[in-house]
């Protein structure tokens, strides 16, 4: 599949900056040893397959998806082969004890990449979900940071997003709560980070779900006024890579703006999908038509499409990669921006927010409520966008 025509672009984002730096880069990788964590998610396949293909003499990979593991070592197989470094998987979660041990026994790490997250803006729905994204997205990346420096590692990165600009979803806040949590972390631990825009077809995305409602022969929905930049899976892993082997303490990278990287609808990519393999697109009036008329429309090669107007809870209107009272080095990179950082934060209010996550699970009871007022203590101007309504709702 062509990602690049899908999402209305003909080159990839950092060709000139990966081609400058590229002997930097695998001269770093050969001889350094990596462990990346949540490597079998879309972004985290891209990093791992970036260190990969550079020689390294180490490159362990951790993920709680067993089958996409299994799918990442035989992409790599069937690609580059089999390396002349240490490649090893598990299929554990970082956060549990079975990582921390492996960070022991295994290590030491000179690089540790962590790509583990929960992404999706739909995870906020209920207090459960939104507990464990404050556990993965916050302090999971904080455990395995300091694992990570009791090994003497030279550098430990974490993937953002551009959502954590000023955040308007409980995912993107908690991202920039993490963003938060490494500032203070960063006088002892030399950390970067990335943000980034959607990965176009990336598992779990809407993208990807456009894959499998063509695979199972079932209609098409998109919101028609929600516009996003995207980047390609490879791009993503070039920008992680960058960042955590070039990156200063405390740099952020993100894409810069250009005529290559522009905003597109989530229905123009369908329209786009749909073309590409040989099916017109006919736009319905409502799900149910959509669902009811599938077999007889695509008989004639026309395709179910439910196309609407976004009303869903966290949906942000516009996307942008920092804000305004940011710091930017603009120069130093063709095409990548790096948001330069000093190690600002409030030592009582982190120590508050997490204090406060830790008592409401061990009261073993919680409603969203109560983690959204602990967010809002490091976050008071907090957007939150509630509107009743979520992604599960929708087809």
């Amino acid at each position: 599949m062509n990602y690049l025509s899908l999402i209305g672009r003909k080159t990839l984002l950092f060709d000139e900056d990966m081609r400058t730096h590229d002997d930097s880069l695998t001269d770093i990788v050969s001889i350094s040893r990596f462990l990346v964590i949540g490597g079998a998610g879309t972004i985290g396949q891209a990093v791992t397959k970036e260190i990969f293909k550079r020689g390294p003499k180490s490159l362990h990979v951790v993920d709680i998806s067993e089958n996409n593991m299994v799918e990442l070592v035989r992409d790599i197989r069937s690609t580059e082969g089999y390396g002349a470094g240490d490649f090893k998987t598990f299929a554990i979660d970082c956060g549990g004890i079975e990582c921390e041990t492996l960070m022991q026994n295994e290590g030491p790490y000179d690089y540790v990449f962590n790509l583990s997250a929960l992404k999706h803006v739909r995870s906020e729905k209920d207090p459960y979900t939104l507990m464990r994204m404050v556990m993965v997205n916050v302090f999971n990346t904080v455990k395995t940071l300091r694992l990570a420096r009791e090994m003497g590692a030279k550098k430990y990165f974490c993937v953002s997003t551009d959502k954590a600009a000023n955040p308007v979803n409980m995912m993107g806040a908690s991202k920039r709560i993490m963003e938060m949590f490494l500032m203070r972390e960063s006088l002892t631990q030399n950390i970067s980070m990335a943000r980034f825009a959607n990965v176009a077809f990336s598992d779990g995305s809407l993208l990807h779900g456009f894959n499998q409602r063509f695979a199972k022969r079932q209609p098409f929905s998109a919101p028609n006024d929600v516009r996003r930049y995207f980047v390609t899976p490879q791009e993503s892993g070039e920008l992680c890579l960058l960042s955590g082997l070039l990156g200063q303490n405390r740099d952020i990278f993100f894409p810069k703006l250009s005529e290559k990287l522009h905003l597109i609808t989530f229905s123009e990519i369908a329209v786009r999908f749909l073309r590409e393999h040989g099916y017109e697109p006919y736009e319905c009036e409502s799900e149910d038509e959509a669902r009811d008329r599938t077999e007889e429309l695509i008989a004639n090669k026309q395709w179910p499409c439910y196309f609407f107007k976004s009303d869903t809870t966290g949906e942000k209107d516009f996307e942008e990669f920092f804000t305004d009272n940011e710091d930017l080095d603009m120069e130093f990179f063709e095409t990548v921006g790096i948001i330069k950082n000093q190690p600002d934060f409030e030592e009582s209010k982190l120590d508050e927010f997490m204090d406060g996550i830790e008592a409401l699970r061990e009261k073993g009871t919680w409603a969203k409520d109560d983690i959204v007022k602990l967010y809002f203590g490091l976050l008071p101007e907090f957007a939150h966008k509630e509107t009743g309504k979520y992604l599960d709702q929708r087809m």
